[in-house]
């Protein structure tokens, strides 16, 4: 004898009948699909945005919402890495950030250094 068929899942309908997804048909009808989107540049241009050479070194991150205890992080590429919560700690945190931006070693030109 043989075993009876199974039923299929609760949910998931037989496999007989789907079919995977293809291309849309383009808007002419012809069947080929859309390589792109009308009105998208088909080339990479160069960013036009040029700069002027600066870029972030020092992040500082408050938060202080109504009725909590405000934090302050203080962040820097030199390895600093700094967090304090509490209204007193922060606001020392604040002001100790603005004193390591004049002493920050990355901060420091060579016009500073021979001065």
């Amino acid at each position: 004898m043989s075993a009876p068929p199974r039923a299929p899942l609760e949910g998931h309908p037989p496999t007989s009948r789907l079919r995977l997804a293809g291309p849309a048909p383009a808007v002419s009808g012809s069947g080929a699909p859309k390589v792109v989107a009308e009105g998208v540049p088909t080339a990479v241009r160069p960013d036009q945005q040029t700069g002027d050479g600066r870029y972030p070194i020092a992040w500082l991150t408050i938060t202080a919402p109504r009725g909590a205890t405000p934090t302050a992080t203080s962040t820097c590429a030199c390895g600093r890495n700094l967090f304090a919560a509490g209204h007193h700690k922060a606001l020392a945190l604040i002001a100790d950030h603005t004193d390591h931006k004049t002493r920050c070693p990355l901060r420091t030109t060579q016009k500073r250094t021979a001065s």
